[in-house]
C-alpha cells in the first residue's frame, strides 16, 4: 500500500477530530484515536483509493457508517465504488 500524504491526513485529521468529538461525546485525543484507529483512516490513508480528494464530510460520513454497521464501505457514497 502505498500511503497518502502526511499533509493531507493531517489536513483530515484537523477537520475531522472536532466533529468526531461532538458527535460521539469525546475529548479531542479519544475522537483522534478512534479516527486513525479505523477502518475509514485506512482507506483514506491509501493513495490507490484517492479518497483524500473527497470532502471532509464525506470522510465524516464513512466514519459514522464504520460505527454503525462495522464497514464504512456501506456508505450509500461509495458502496458501489471500488474503494478497497
Amino acid at each position: 500500500m502505498k500511503w497518502t500524504k502526511s499533509d493531507y491526513l493531517f489536513f483530515f485529521d484537523r477537520w475531522l477530530v472536532p466533529m468526531i468529538a461532538e458527535e460521539y461525546g469525546l475529548d479531542e485525543e479519544e475522537a483522534l484515536r478512534s479516527f486513525i484507529n479505523s477502518q475509514t483512516y485506512q482507506l483514506l490513508a491509501d493513495e490507490a483509493t484517492k479518497l483524500f480528494r473527497e470532502s471532509p464530510l464525506l470522510i465524516f460520513d464513512l466514519f459514522k457508517v464504520e460505527c454503525k454497521t462495522g464497514d464504512p464501505r456501506n456508505s450509500s457514497y461509495i458502496k458501489n465504488d471500488d474503494y478497497e
